[in-house]
This record gives C-alpha cells, structure tokens and sequence, in this order.
C-alpha cells in the first residue's frame, strides 16, 4: 500500500505550476520592487543603479524562495508554500542611512550592515522561538502600525515632492538668487562697478512657491492611480482583485505615456540579459551601530515570521515542528546574507502570498518553487528593472498610499484582537510606543545634540516604537507565551 503524498509536497503538472506560480509574483511584485526604488533613490543613485537593484531584488528573492519552499539541506527552508520578499521594517532605518551618507559609499554601508545581520539571524534564529513571549499582539500591532505610518511619508513624499531639494515647497527666487551671484562674483574679481540694480524685495531665503512642488498633474495622476485600485478591489474578484496595486500602477503608467511624462528610453538602452554581480557599488563597510540598527530588524521580522510559519502550518494542515521553525528562521537570515552580498536587503516571507494560499487552497510548495524560478529570471533580464524604474513617482504615489497605508491597518486589525477592556496597561505600551514612533517624523532635529555614532540607531521611528512596545509590555505583562493570539495575530497580518 502506497502512503499518499501530504498536499504541501504534491507537485502539479508543469502548466498548472507556471501559471499558479506567476500568479503569487504579480500578487507580491509591487510590494517587492518598491523598497528598492525607495533606498536606490534616497541613496540618489544614477537611474541604472536604481534598476541595477530592482533587478538584484527580483533575483534574489526568487533565490531565497526557492530555499525557503524547496529546502536546502536539513538546515535551511521550511518546505511549505512561502514567497520569499524584502521586509518594509528594514526601509526606515535604511533610509535614515542613506541620508546621513548617500552614493555607493552609503550603499557600501548599508550592504556592509546587512550582511552583518544576516550572520548573526542565522546564529539567533534556533533562539528566537524562546523570545516570543515579548512580542504579544500588543507588540507586534504596535511596531506594524508605526512601520505603516512612518512609510506613508514616502508614499506623500511621491505624490507632491520631496520637501527638500529641487521640489521642496520654498524656494530662492531666482532673479534674487542671480543678483547674489553677481555680487558675490563681482567682489571676488574685485570690481564694485556694473552691478546690476538690487531687485525690489530682495529676499535671499526661499520664500518663493515652488512651481515643481505639488504640481495639480501630479495630484490627478495619483488620485487616478488610487481610484483606479479601489474599484478594482471593490468590483474585481479573485486573482484580479489580488493585483488591484499592480493593475492600478500599470493604469497610471499608461496616462504618465500619453503625457509624455514617462519614456521607454532607459529600457531601450538596457539590456536582454544581465548577470547580477556581488558587491557591484564596491566592497561592504561595516559600522558597528547600523549592524545593531539592521539586527533589531531582523530580530522583528523573524519574531513576525514564526506567527506567519505557524499559521501557514495550520493553513496547510502540517504541523510546523521546532527544527522546521529553525530552518525557516535561519532561511531569513541567510535570504538576508545573500542580498547584502547581491546589492539588496533583508528578506522575510510576503504574507500577502500566505493569504493567497487560503484564497486558492492550492498548498503546494511547489508552486513557489516555480514562483522562486519566474523571479530568477525576471531578475536576470534588465529591461524589466529599467521598466520598474521608468515609472514616474506621482504614478507610485497613489499605490504607496495603498501599499504603506495597508500595513498601518494591518497593525490595527491585529490590535483590533488585544484586550484593552480587562488589562487597560496595554492602551500606555500603545500609546507611548505609538509617541515614541512619531518623534523622528515630527521633529527629525531632535537628535541635533546627540552623539553623532548614534544618530542611525535613533533616527528610526520603527526602532524607538519597537524597543519601547517591547520594554513596557515586558513592565506592565510581564513575558507570558500565548501562541494562539501570536498566531491570529499572523494571519492578520497583510504586509
């Protein structure tokens, strides 16, 4: 008698594979191409670079997926249906990174810091399982809440301008700025002769609009972008409604062509086929602080990956054991070594991908496995990362409100399950890690006086909310393991 094969491991006919697994890339692309657009353009990178990453980020998480779904020995992968893709918990201290150094030297750093974590995930990860009793729902919503609010400033930033630089809302007026450098070069060549009249007014701060800030074109492309997705989401069913981001950025992509906003040039350019080169902006550097920074992540994202595992072993009806919770932890931690080596960032499972597992009902790893392989070969083909970065920032700004905005909910629904009514201590691990999260986004001067080696430690929002979510439950709960609610609170779970 044969023993009938558990459908986790059943592996379906070729076309069936090829089609569900391209169904679970379209459902995480938008979310896996947009961390690298937003950390390639705050590090200012040459647009090619910015592909160069997206097409890094594409190849390696079709890698990773493959690990973590296929198994590499009995070390690595937890053998269940998991898309593997970079975490949003990682863009605020990477982007607070990127601002303090910029160009490849501040990629090297970033690399450098990622790396560094992804050796010490792989070293934690059989520990992790015991730190779960200090992040209860309680901690979990508040951390993904403050993860959500804090990215929306970038999906805004899309939208109307950066408020610095070019965009930002004041500016010199230029007739004014002119006169200055008339002066300035006439006192230099030591002429006071000939100066042009000084202009009425004159006003050498920028207190002039700035017409490249908020332009209404804008406004109206990514208020058709974000339209566009809602009723898409609201009307479409099934796989459609799954892409309604993808679908409403592919919409307003088509507006940006007709305006002209958006030219197929730089795809031109690049391209067919490109291998994806470690350590392409030049050797990693390691700075102690963003290693610690980038390990408090990775320790987040694992924390938030064991109540994913275990309600995807539910899901599927296979029991996830502790050395299969090992494997898949270590798994994140050497998804995350391998893109800091391959010029991206750390990985952790799409839960989005999880949700469309009980959507079909299809279990089987090895329709992410085909998924993992469709990655790997979008990442080698570069015409498809010049595309990605092709896309105007208005026509990304309407789905980042969407994108960003579902996680902050996110953290909400799983707050919706903590009892506030019996245990009032919760509403202050909230409210106060909620405050601490906001400090870096209210007032990002704060740290003005601070010792400057500390500056990528406290400059993230996340990590301040995380660290206190964690340290004021731990004083008003105590650590108590309850893995049902850590589970529910996983399968809220939508980021």
């Amino acid at each position: 008698m044969t023993q009938s094969v558990h459908p986790v491991d059943e592996v379906l006919p070729p076309p069936k594979l090829f089609t569900l697994g391209l169904q679970h890339v379209l459902v995480m692309y938008a979310g896996a191409v947009a961390v690298p657009l937003i950390v390639g353009r705050a590090l200012k990178l040459e647009p090619a670079d910015v592909a160069f990453l997206i097409s890094a980020d594409l190849f390696v998480c079709g890698i990773v997926t493959l690990i973590q779904s296929l198994g590499a020995t009995q070390w690595f992968g937890i053998r269940l249906p998991v898309m593997m893709g970079v975490t949003f918990a990682a863009v605020g201290p990477m982007v607070a990174m990127a601002n303090a150094n910029g160009g490849p030297a501040g990629a090297q750093a970033i690399f450098g810091a990622i790396m560094a974590a992804g050796v010490i995930s792989m070293l934690i990860a059989p520990f992790i399982s015991r730190m779960l009793r200090f992040f209860p729902p309680v901690v979990t919503g508040t951390i993904i809440l403050v993860i959500g609010v804090s990215l929306m400033r970038i999906g805004i930033n899309w939208i109307f301008g950066n408020p610095v630089g070019p965009t930002a809302p004041q500016i010199v007026d230029p007739a004014h700025a002119d006169w200055l450098k008339a002066v300035t070069e006439g006192a230099a060549a030591g002429s006071v002769t000939g100066l042009p009249p000084m202009p009425e007014g004159l006003a050498l701060a920028a207190k002039m609009n700035n017409p490249a800030y908020a332009p209404l074109t804008n406004i109206l492309v990514s208020a058709i972008v974000l339209v566009s997705i809602l009723v898409i989401a609201r009307y479409a069913r099934g796989f459609f409604a799954n892409i309604a981001v993808l679908l409403g950025i592919i919409i307003g992509a088509v507006i940006a062509i007709a305006m002209g906003t958006m030219t197929f040039a730089k795809v031109g350019e690049a391209s067919w086929f490109g291998l994806i080169t470690p350590f392409h902006f030049g050797m990693p550097t390691f700075d102690p602080v963003m290693i610690v920074t980038m390990t408090l992540v990775m320790i987040v994202v694992m924390i938030e990956s064991t109540g994913m595992f275990l309600a995807l072993g539910d899901m599927t009806g296979k029991k996830v054991d502790q050395p299969m919770l090992s494997a898949g932890l270590r798994t994140d931690g050497l998804g995350t070594l391998i893109g800091g080596i391959f010029n991206t960032f750390p990985y952790t499972s799409f839960s989005q991908n999880v949700g469309l597992v009980g959507v079909t009902g299809v279990r089987s790893r090895f329709v992410c496995v085909a998924g993992g392989i469709i990655l790997i070969v979008l990442g080698l083909v570069p015409k498809m990362g010049a595309l990605v970065e092709s896309v105007p920032t208005m026509v990304l700004g309407g789905a980042g409100l969407v994108m960003f905005g579902m996680v902050a909910a996110t953290g909400i629904r799983i707050l919706a399950g903590v009892d506030f009514a019996k245990n009032r201590n919760n509403l202050f691990v909230v409210a106060v890690s909620l405050g601490f999260g906001m400090i870096p986004l209210i007032a990002p001067n704060f740290k003005m006086w601070m010792p400057h080696a500390i500056h990528p430690l406290i400059e993230s929002g996340i990590l301040l909310a995380s660290v206190a979510a964690v340290l004021l439950n731990a004083f008003f709960n105590g650590a108590k393991v309850d893995e049902a609610a850590i589970k529910a609170a996983a399968a809220a779970a939508d980021h």
